[in-house]
């Protein structure tokens, strides 16, 4: 039987602050985009970027923590898998959204608590990840379009 791989790693920043929610069933879960840039010199010897946009979901603990800790223009290391959805809008259209659900992630600048009282510096070396203590839903767990709440 042949092994099969699906591991995503990113370096990136935050494009937005995290989105948390819970599902009907009270499972928390989270959500935020990430920023990866790659940069080269064409054949002229120009320098080029291109600027690539991945959606990040993050479930149980883990996605507390993000919630609480991360917010847009973060640099952040996650590792996680991709998984795929399908749906169709309002209009009848199918529509679909490819996302890396996050099992790993480590906050690469100074993270901070936010708060109406003022910012509390979250001290942790910068090369501790931190993980899911939990594991996500395994392959053979269905997620239901309609336990995603956004």
């Amino acid at each position: 039987m042949a092994a099969s791989l699906n591991k995503a790693m990113i370096i990136g920043n935050l494009t937005r602050d995290p989105e948390s929610k819970q599902t009907p069933s009270g499972q928390n879960v989270c959500s935020f985009g990430v920023a990866t840039n790659r940069t080269w010199k064409n054949a002229a010897g120009e320098k080029q970027e291109q600027v690539e946009y991945h959606n990040v979901v993050v479930w149980g603990k883990l996605a507390e923590i993000c919630a609480q800790y991360l917010n847009k223009g973060k640099k952040v290391y996650i590792e996680g898998r991709l998984q795929s959805r399908e749906w169709d809008g309002p209009d009848g259209a199918k529509r679909n959204k490819t996302e890396i659900v996050a099992e790993n992630m480590v906050m690469l600048s100074g993270a901070e608590r936010g708060g109406a009282t003022g910012s509390t510096p979250f001290a942790r070396p910068s090369a501790m990840p931190i993980m899911a203590d939990e594991p996500s839903a395994s392959p053979d767990d269905e997620i239901k379009l309609e336990d995603i709440p956004f």
